[in-house]
């Protein structure tokens, strides 16, 4: 059977000698910063690596391989504006404060309307719109009376009104290297070579600095007046919280982080009945960014380890397994909240280490860490809580239980 030639393709499309537009990034101006563009429609107007919908640009390959798609389509950005106001915030214009997204993605379609109509394809990497949650555990604590049905925020039949928020990776090399504290060339060579060299421009083309990496993205939920969480003078309620499919959708009962996200969604719904909001940050990192092959690998490792799961190894199988014990990078995780406008959070549903002191040194101002109710913790997820307890994060005095401190000591908590 022969095959067409025009599929045999060099490994990497040619580069048009004209410039592309660059990117001022931290330039508080738009049209000033510029866009970003990773769009495939033509490659001379490409100012940036990779390309658009993170790991989903694979699906979308598929879709136009089997002509589902066509390759030459253009979005209509009709009616897609964001259905409300963020910012922008002062923070928008500081190049250290935000690497890790862009913070006019949800804007393209109306600030660089010129460009548009000079024919340049810029996709947006931030969508905003208003939805309803309905979580079981909600009707439970409508209940207990712990949360009340008010008809704006809580609606009869439990019904919790948000406002949601998409928001695609957008790296900018420099500031992202700086924050990890590497040189941008050594970030920009292990990219090239961890990605099996999918992204030559990396390594050829050190003049473009922003990368769309192929990753999950970040759902943002807020609960009461969007406007109140960046008003220093409200109560704010947040909790970061990290993926973990099978607590978060299936319930499964080894952890605690479905628990811990209903309860970060409670403290949200009191708060923000209480005249202030509140805020969930989920991001796409499945077991500590390390994947939940690996997760459940880890999963068999501490069950069937000699004595069973016990504490003292909740942290060294996982190392065991992944070399390493989290791979979350929380330096990055303020980024949204810095993009959200927030200098101060009053009620921070988490206990980890990583999570507060990237927040807190990000110059974000933290007032109170809460804890998980003891009654919302699975009983096989008690390994989990004894290990934490003896890290220090759960014990009232704050110091680590000497027992099993040697095995647990700086490791940080998967909440």
């Amino acid at each position: 059977m022969s095959t067409p030639k025009d599929i045999f393709l060099s490994s990497h499309p040619k580069i048009s000698p004209r410039k592309p537009l660059p990117i001022y990034w931290g330039e508080i101006d738009p049209l000033k910063r510029g866009p970003v563009i990773a769009s495939l429609s033509k490659s001379s107007h490409r100012n940036a690596i990779g390309t658009h919908s993170g790991s989903y640009s694979v699906y979308r390959a598929l879709a136009v391989a089997n002509g589902t798609l066509q390759a030459n389509h253009r979005p209509d950005f009709t009616n897609t504006s964001p259905a409300a106001d963020i910012g922008p915030h002062p923070s928008w214009g500081d190049a250290n404060l935000i690497v890790s997204l862009d913070p006019f993605g949800g804007l393209v379609s109306e600030i660089y309307a010129s460009f548009y109509q000079q024919g340049y394809d810029i996709r947006p990497t931030i969508a905003v719109t208003k939805a309803h949650i309905n979580l079981p555990e909600i009707q439970d604590a409508i209940t207990q009376n712990r949360v009340l049905i008010d008809g704006k925020i809580v609606k009869s039949g439990g019904n919790l009104a948000v406002t949601k928020i998409a928001i695609d990776p957008v790296w900018y090399l420099p500031g992202i290297a700086h924050r990890i504290g590497v040189e941008e060339r050594v970030l920009r060579r292990v990219l090239f070579q961890q990605t099996g060299g999918m992204f030559s421009d990396l390594v050829k083309r050190p003049e473009l600095q922003v990368f769309l990496p192929p990753i999950g993205g970040t759902t943002v939920y807020i609960i009461g007046d969007v406007a109140n969480i960046s008003d220093p003078q409200k109560q704010l309620a947040v909790r970061v919280h990290d993926e973990c499919n099978g607590s978060d959708v299936f319930g499964s009962d080894i952890c605690t982080c479905r628990p811990y996200l209903v309860h970060g969604i409670e403290m949200c719904i009191q708060t923000a009945q209480a005249g202030g909001s509140g805020v969930i940050l989920y991001f796409r990192k499945e077991g500590r960014a390390l994947g939940e092959v690996t997760k459940f690998l880890v999963y068999n490792a501490r069950k069937r380890q000699t004595g069973g799961d016990r504490p003292d190894e909740y942290f060294t199988r996982t190392e065991c397994v992944a070399g390493v014990q989290d791979m979350r990078f929380q330096e990055l995780m303020p980024d949204v909240l810095h993009w959200l406008g927030i200098s101060r959070i009053d009620r921070l549903v988490s206990m980890s280490d990583l999570k507060y002191n990237a927040i807190i040194n990000s110059g974000i101002k933290v007032c109170d860490r809460i804890p998980i109710p003891e009654d919302r913790i699975p009983a096989d997820a008690q390994v989990e809580i004894i290990a934490k307890k003896a890290a220090g994060y759960y014990t009232p005095s704050g110091v680590p239980d000497a027992t099993i401190l040697a095995e647990t000591k700086g490791r940080d908590l998967e909440d």
